[in-house]
């Protein structure tokens, strides 16, 4: 075994972690961003707008998350999910929890990028309130 004549330790030992830690963080690495992207799960070139009544906010880290009833073909009622930035984020453009929860039971639009599945689920880029003001949601990171 090499041994550092200095401290006596165990010099492979230490070489193998540093090894697996070097290999373990090129490996995860992919989908650590993937994660973090939003271009992973939704079709960023597929920017639409949905309006419908707000059903339930839930304002937790990492992403904020917001419910939507909306009218879908035949009248048939649809049940969006809307994710976007976290709470800190709304907050930076204006955005607080109070004013989401006013919202709750009325009607609201959004502009979104819908999931790529297909399913009824959108990353949003913009917030209209029942009051008239908008918010944009979108950093400089993201499409826009």
């Amino acid at each position: 075994m090499l041994y550092s004549r200095e401290t006596g330790e165990d010099i492979l030992k230490y070489t193998a972690f540093a090894a697996a830690v070097i290999l373990f963080s090129t490996l995860a690495a992919p989908s650590l961003q993937a994660h973090h992207s939003p271009s992973a799960i939704f079709d960023m070139s597929k920017h639409i707008s949905v309006t419908g009544t707000l059903t339930r906010v839930d304002w937790v880290n990492p992403h904020i998350v917001l419910a939507m009833e909306t009218k879908g073909e035949g009248g048939k009622v649809e049940q969006w999910k809307l994710e976007s930035n976290p709470p800190s984020w709304y907050k930076s453009v204006g955005l607080a929890r109070a004013d989401l929860a006013k919202a709750i039971g009325q009607q609201i639009t959004v502009e979104c990028v819908k999931a790529r599945d297909g399913s009824l689920y959108g990353y949003m880029d913009k917030i209209k309130l029942p009051d008239g003001t908008s918010y944009e949601l979108v950093n400089g990171n993201e499409a826009k």
